[in-house]
C-alpha cells in the first residue's frame, strides 16, 4: 500500500511510514524536522568537542548558528542553480523547501565561508575550527540522510542486493523512475513497487565510518596537546636516563577537516554514480556532485600526502 516500504531480502516492511504530519492545521514536513534535528545535534557535538579541546563552547555555538542559516542557503541556491531548468517555470517554488532540494557540497562551501568570516572577526584559528566543525557536519549529514528516506527521494537504480529497498511508484517523482527500474517492477497486493539501491542508506552508514574516524583523529590532537589553548600550562613527563623515547608525529590543525573532504568525498563519489536524481553540469552530462567529489578527493588527498613528507623531512633534519 502506498506508505509502505520494504526491504525484501532483509524481511522488513515498514507500513504508514508518513512524509508529513499535522499539529493543529499546521503541517509539518517530516524532512525538515529530521534536518533540524540533525542540525542541532550535530552542533551540540561540536560544542562537545570544543570544550574538551581546550576552546570555548560559546565561540561554536554563535558560530553554529550563523553557519547553519548560511549553510541552508547555500544549500538551496546550489540545488536551485543545476536544477533551473525545472524552477525557470516554476519559480514560486525555489523557497518552498518541504519537498527537499539542499545539495550538501553548496551547504558545505556556505559552511566553510562562514566559519573563514566569523574567526577572522573573533580572531580564531580557521583551521582548527574547520577541525571542531566537520566532526558535527559529518554527523548532521549522517542523520539528515534520513530526511530522504521519509521523502522517499535520493534512491539509486535497480538491485537485488542485501540491502535493495522497495518503493509504491505513486511515491515517488515520475522523473526518477529508470526503463531499468520499470522492467523489474513487482506488485504486490495490487500495488507497484520500485526495486532501488538505498543509496541514503549507504551514505549514512558511510557517515558514520568517517565520524569515527574523524574522532579518533580529534582525541589524538588534544591528547598530544595540538588543539588545547596555548597558554594552558601542561605536565612534562620525568625522562628517565638513556630513555629516549621517539615522538610520535602531530597532526597539524586542518587534518581532521582534509580527512573529511577526503572520506566524505570517496563515499559521495561511489554514491553518486548510483543515483537517478543527479545534478548535471551545465552542457556536459557529468553528475555535478561526483565531479567535486572527485576534484576534493585529489586535493585533499595531495595536501595530506605534502604534510606527511614535509613533516617527515623536517623530523630527519631536526633529528640530524
Amino acid at each position: 500500500m502506498v506508505g509502505t516500504i520494504r526491504f525484501p531480502n532483509l524481511g522488513i516492511t515498514l507500513t504508514n511510514v508518513i512524509k508529513t504530519f499535522r499539529i493543529g492545521k499546521l503541517s509539518i514536513a517530516c524532512y525538515g524536522v529530521v534536518l533540524a534535528v540533525a542540525m542541532m545535534t550535530g552542533l551540540l557535538l561540536v560544542m562537545r568537542v570544543a570544550r574538551e579541546t581546550g576552546q570555548k563552547e560559546e565561540d561554536y555555538f554563535d558560530l553554529g548558528v550563523i553557519a547553519i542559516l548560511v549553510a541552508v542557503i547555500c544549500a538551496r541556491i546550489y540545488y536551485v542553480v543545476f536544477s533551473w531548468d525545472y524552477y525557470s517555470t516554476h519559480i514560486a517554488e525555489i523557497f518552498n523547501l518541504r519537498k527537499g532540494g539542499l545539495a550538501i557540497y553548496g551547504g558545505v562551501a556556505g559552511g566553510v565561508i562562514a566559519v573563514a568570516v566569523f574567526c577572522r572577526v573573533r580572531k580564531l584559528n580557521c583551521l582548527r575550527a574547520l577541525d571542531t566543525a566537520s566532526v558535527g557536519l559529518v554527523w548532521g549529514q549522517m542523520l539528515g540522510r534520513w530526511g530522504n528516506f521519509f521523502n522517499r527521494e535520493a534512491f539509486g537504480d535497480y538491485t537485488d542486493n542485501l540491502l535493495a529497498m522497495q518503493l509504491p511508484v505513486s511515491d515517488v517523482r515520475a522523473s526518477e523512475i529508470t526503463d531499468v527500474m520499470r522492467a523489474h517492477l513487482q506488485t504486490i497486493d495490487g500495488v507497484e513497487y520500485i526495486q532501488v539501491h538505498p543509496t541514503f542508506l549507504y551514505e549514512s552508514l558511510w557517515n558514520l565510518g568517517v565520524l569515527v574516524i574523524l574522532l579518533l583523529v580529534t582525541r589524538r590532537m588534544a591528547g598530544n596537546g595540538s588543539h588545547v589553548n596555548p597558554g594552558a600550562e601542561r605536565p612534562q613527563p620525568r625522562k628517565q636516563p638513556g630513555a629516549e623515547r621517539p615522538q610520535t608525529e602531530r597532526p597539524q590543525a586542518g587534518t581532521v577537516f582534509l580527512l573529511y573532504l577526503l572520506l566524505y568525498g570517496l563515499g559521495r563519489f561511489w554514491i553518486e554514480g548510483l543515483r537517478t536524481d543527479q545534478l548535471i553540469l551545465f552542457g556536459t552530462g557529468l553528475p555535478v556532485s561526483q565531479l567535486l567529489s572527485g576534484i576534493l578527493v585529489a586535493a585533499s588527498l595531495g595536501i595530506l600526502l605534502f604534510r606527511f613528507w614535509a613533516g617527515r623531512r623536517n623530523s630527519h633534519a631536526g633529528g640530524s
